[in-house]
C-alpha cells in the first residue's frame, strides 16, 4: 500500500482556524488527521500541505518511521513550531488509517483501553458577560448543570495574547487587580462547591512576583492546578517557582512543551504535577503516548490540552484511553454548530456525564464531511474580535 495524496483545509473554529487533513492511498484506504495551532493558522495550513506531500510514495503503516523521518528531515528548521504541528497531523491521520486497515479502534493500537469513558474538564465555558464575579457564577452552574465536574478558566482576564485587558507590558496586576481575580475565582468555587475540580489559567502572563502571590491566594480555594505560572522557556524558572508555590498548589505545563525531548527537563526537575501536551502540536498521538510513558515514570498525571477541532477531541481520548496515568481532557463546552458536522458521527453524542465515551469503530471512529468542511472555510483576513488568525 502507498499513500498517494493528503488532502489540507483550514477551517473556521470558535476562536480560531483548525487545521484537518485527510491521506489517501492506492488501496482506498484514508485517514484523517488536525494539525491546528494559532496564531499563524495560515502558516500552520502551508506546512500541513508541504510535509503531505514529503511522505507521498510512502507505506503508510510503517507509521513510526515516518515520523521519525519527517522529525529528523524537518529538524533543520527547528523541531517545534509548524513543522511539528503538521507532523502532528500526519501521524495521527496515519494511526487513523492504519487502525481503519486492521479494523481496530486506535487506543488498541496504542496498547488496549484502561477505560473507554474519558473524564472531562469545561474550559471556554466564560464566554458571556463581563469579567465579574456575578457573570462568572451564573455561567460556572451551567457547567455543573451539563454534568461536569471540573472546569477551568483564567481570572486574570488575558483576553488578548499580547497583554490582556488588565495588564501592563511588565505582566503585573494593581492590588485592585489581584482583588478582583481572587474575588472571581471565590464565586466560581462557592458556585460549584467543594467537591469540583477547578482549574486556574495564567497563560504564563503574569511576572514572578504576581505569579507567586496569587498562587498563594488562590490556594485557600483549594484549586486542582495552577496552569503556566511561567512561560516555556525554561526549567529552571518553574524550578524556582515550584520551590516558592504552596506545596498543596500542583503545577500543570506543557501546552508549549512539545515532544518526549521538549518535556525531559520539566520531569527531571520536578517541576509539576500534572503535564498537558497538546496533540496538535507535540507530535500526535503516537508521541503523546511517548511522553505519557515518560511521565508515568516520574508519577506525574496526563491532562491533554485540547481547545482544538473534533479530530483533536478524539484523538487526544483515544490516547487518554491507553494509558495509566491519564487525569482529565479539556473540552471546549461552547463551540462552533458544524463542530459535529464536519465528521460524519457527532462528537455531541458521545459527550455526556462529564465525559467522552468512546465507540468501537475502527481507527478514530469517524470521517471527515468534505462538502461540509468547505462551506466553512478558514478565516485569514477581516477577524472578528477575539478570533487568533
Amino acid at each position: 500500500m502507498k499513500i498517494t495524496d493528503v488532502k489540507v483545509w483550514l477551517v473556521q473554529g470558535i476562536k480560531y482556524n483548525w487545521t484537518l487533513l485527510k491521506i489517501y492511498t492506492d488501496e482506498g484506504y484514508t485517514g484523517v488527521g488536525e494539525a491546528t495551532n494559532w496564531p499563524g493558522s495560515p502558516i500552520v495550513f502551508e506546512a500541513a500541505k508541504h510535509v503531505g506531500q514529503r511522505i507521498i510514495g510512502l507505506d503508510p503503516m510503517k507509521t513510526d518511521f515516518i515520523w521519525t523521518k519527517l522529525y529528523r528531515d524537518l529538524n533543520w528548521i527547528g523541531p517545534y513550531g509548524a513543522s511539528l504541528c503538521a507532523i502532528s497531523g500526519i501521524d495521527m491521520a496515519l494511526l487513523d488509517l492504519k487502525a481503519k486497515v486492521l479494523g481496530i479502534p486506535c487506543y488498541e493500537l496504542l496498547g488496549g483501553a484502561y477505560r473507554k469513558d474519558i473524564l472531562l474538564y469545561a474550559n471556554y465555558w466564560f464566554t458571556g458577560g463581563g469579567h465579574n464575579a456575578k457573570d462568572y457564577t451564573e455561567q460556572a452552574l451551567k457547567v455543573k448543570e451539563a454534568g461536569f465536574t471540573g472546569l477551568k478558566f483564567d481570572p486574570f482576564a488575558h483576553t488578548n495574547y499580547f497583554y490582556g485587558e488588565d495588564l501592563a507590558s511588565n505582566l503585573t496586576l494593581t492590588a485592585e487587580q489581584q482583588d478582583l481575580a481572587f474575588d472571581v475565582s471565590k464565586a466560581v468555587r462557592d458556585a460549584v462547591g467543594p467537591e469540583f475540580d477547578i482549574m486556574i489559567e495564567t497563560h504564563a502572563m503574569l511576572n514572578y512576583r504576581v505569579a507567586v502571590k496569587m498562587a498563594e491566594r488562590l490556594a485557600k480555594l483549594d484549586i486542582t492546578w495552577y496552569e503556566e505560572p511561567a512561560g516555556p522557556e525554561s526549567s529552571q524558572t518553574l524550578r524556582a517557582m515550584r520551590e516558592r508555590i504552596p506545596s498543596d498548589v500542583a503545577i500543570c505545563v506543557g501546552e508549549r512543551h512539545y515532544t518526549r525531548f521538549g518535556i525531559r527537563s520539566l520531569l527531571e526537575k520536578h517541576v509539576c504535577d500534572v503535564i498537558m501536551p497538546d496533540i496538535t502540536r507535540c507530535g500526535g498521538p503516537s508521541e503523546m503516548k511517548r511522553m505519557a510513558t515518560m511521565a508515568e515514570a516520574y508519577n506525574v498525571l496526563i491532562a491533554p490540552h485540547n481547545p482544538n477541532g473534533p479530530l483533536s477531541t478524539l484523538a487526544s481520548s483515544h490516547v487518554c484511553a491507553a494509558i495509566p496515568n491519564f487525569f482529565r481532557q479539556e473540552f471546549m463546552f461552547n463551540d462552533v454548530p458544524w463542530r459535529d458536522t464536519v465528521i460524519d458521527h457527532p462528537i455531541a453524542e458521545m459527550v455526556y456525564d462529564g465525559h467522552l465515551h468512546l465507540s468501537n469503530r475502527p481507527g478514530l471512529g469517524v470521517d471527515l464531511v468534505e462538502e461540509e468542511m468547505e462551506k466553512h472555510p478558514g478565516i485569514i483576513t477581516n477577524a472578528p474580535d477575539n478570533f487568533y488568525i
